[in-house]
């Protein structure tokens, strides 16, 4: 049985496209205020990299969203009032997706260099198959194609459980599962990979933890970057992920980190 690593799954929007998470955070953002609700961008954020219905579920379980909507509506959210914004939500996520697959710099270079040590590249995600079917010809234009896609409608679940990664795995034609690596921006991915006995590497600055556009980025002064991202590592160590770097371009070496453990005969 090796003990190298076989292959690395990759999220999708934060981590190899759409800099800084934004097209699902304005979706959700402009869907509740289709039903009266202003959300922050934070509120928004917070269930990131979850299937896109649950992620509107654990919103409406949040106490200030859910207090507000029984205030609106003159009833608390229940789950026909879930089903009714997950319909509603489909349409827009469809029609804001497509300005948001531009490649996240270092991405290319990244896979490359996944390739030259002979690993796999499956992927996953928190959108749909018919959502994805936007993204994935647009990212390959780009010259980015994973072998492998796998959406939580097709896994039976979204994240934080660990079947996205188990298809990801059957399909690729991998095992063990500790030989694999599991490499996204949010508090979920991280979840996702831990419970499905993976290593986990988090991107802190290109993702939905920091949530800001390169331009935005820039604007920034050095000492406000350098405190937003240390408040963005802390969550994503907090959730257990092995290592914490800024976007995917520093994962090759983290891989080799990662063979060395392996070769010294540890697991995650």
């Amino acid at each position: 049985m090796t003990t190298r690593l076989q292959a690395v799954i990759l999220d999708w929007a934060g981590t190899t496209i759409d800099y800084g998470c934004r097209a699902p955070a304005r979706a959700f953002v402009e869907l509740f205020a289709d039903f009266d609700l202003h959300v922050t961008d934070a509120e928004a954020r917070a269930p990131m990299g979850m299937f896109k219905r649950d992620h509107i579920a654990a919103m409406l379980e949040m106490t200030r969203v859910r207090e507000e909507w029984a205030r609106i509506h003159q009833a608390v959210p229940g789950e026909n009032d879930v089903e009714r914004l997950y319909q509603a939500f489909i349409p827009r996520q469809n029609a804001v997706i497509a300005q948001y697959t531009d490649l996240i710099p270092g991405v290319i270079d990244a896979v490359a260099s996944f390739r030259t040590m002979g690993l796999k590249i499956g992927s996953c995600t928190g959108y749909t198959r018919a959502m994805m079917d936007t993204v994935i010809p647009a990212a390959r234009a780009q010259g980015y194609q994973p072998d492998v896609t796998v959406t939580p409608d097709e896994a039976g679940a979204g994240r934080p459980a660990p079947y996205m990664c188990y298809l990801n795995a059957i399909q690729l034609g991998v095992y063990p599962m500790w030989t694999m690596v599991k490499i996204g921006d949010t508090v979920v991915d991280v979840q996702e990979g831990l419970n499905a006995g993976m290593w986990t590497i988090a991107l802190a600055q290109t993702g939905n933890e920091l949530g800001l556009s390169e331009s935005e980025i820039d604007a920034l002064s050095a000492d406000s970057l350098a405190q937003l991202l240390s408040a963005a590592r802390r969550r994503l160590h907090g959730a257990g992920a092995h290592y914490v770097v800024d976007s995917l371009s520093e994962a090759p070496r983290i891989l080799e980190q990662i063979n060395t453990r392996l070769d010294a005969g540890e697991k995650p």
